[in-house]
């Protein structure tokens, strides 16, 4: 007999045992058990069956559906502090629920695990993965230390202003465009005033930082010769 047969006999006497414990009430329903938050009693006509939630949720008794089995952050387990033995793989602790990145400089990135498949997602930009609501939340507020918010600089290191760019009204601009300081083709957007993104011009083109615009070189001060120059070095 093997080994995995051998643990499957195991858990399954235990749960048999567990059940006969436990002493049903008179109404028949799904009730929690006094240790362990993930594990649940089913009792009809006075017989208990007890069960387990999928790895990684928790039972809640108050949830008025069939399935009581919920994310931890969404219940109050109280004393009941045991759990399940963790099936887990690279990206998910457990099979389900959402978890932050392992890195635990990357606070912005974050995985929605269903089933042990993991799906990557990031938080809206500014704001940080707290594994205790389930949420993004502001970095203040969500005791992480040591992040590192690879999001505010390019590639080629450009971080978006402190001080935003403002408009003739004197108000803030959403997404202020940057020219690019040697590239006449290229220039940087800040979405929302803290993402920078690095774009170009299509061939033939460069940045107008008058206008905010990609126009033709002779119209920016500077580019005039910028692929006139490019096609001598070709040759």
């Amino acid at each position: 007999m093997n080994k995995f047969v051998i643990c499957a006999i195991v858990a399954a006497l235990a749960l048999s045992a567990g059940a006969q414990k436990f002493q049903c009430p008179d109404r028949d329903g799904q009730y929690e058990d006094s240790k362990q938050c993930d594990k649940f009693y089913e009792c009809t006509d006075g017989v208990a069956k007890e069960k387990l939630c999928p790895d990684g949720l928790v039972f809640d008794q108050l949830i008025r559906k069939i399935n009581k089995c919920d994310q931890p952050f969404n219940v109050d387990c109280g004393d009941r502090t045991e759990l399940q033995p963790p099936k887990s793989n690279h990206d998910c602790p457990r099979r389900n629920g959402f978890f932050a990145h392992p890195d635990p400089s990357v606070c912005n990135v974050f995985y929605n695990c269903i089933e042990g498949e993991a799906t990557e997602q990031k938080c809206t930009v500014g704001l940080w993965f707290d594994e205790y609501s389930g949420n993004c939340v502001w970095p203040d507020t969500s005791n992480r230390e040591g992040c590192v918010d690879a999001s505010k600089k390019t590639a080629d290191g450009f971080e978006c202003p402190k001080i935003p760019k403002t408009d003739s009204s004197g108000l803030s601009v959403a997404h202020p465009k940057y020219a690019h300081p040697t590239d006449c083709q290229k220039f940087y957007v800040c979405l929302n005033n803290m993402e920078p993104r690095d774009l170009g011009c299509q061939i033939g083109e460069v940045y107008n930082e008058e206008t905010e615009r990609c126009d033709a070189p002779e119209n920016v001060p500077g580019c005039e010769d910028w692929y006139k120059d490019a096609e001598d070095k070709k040759n």
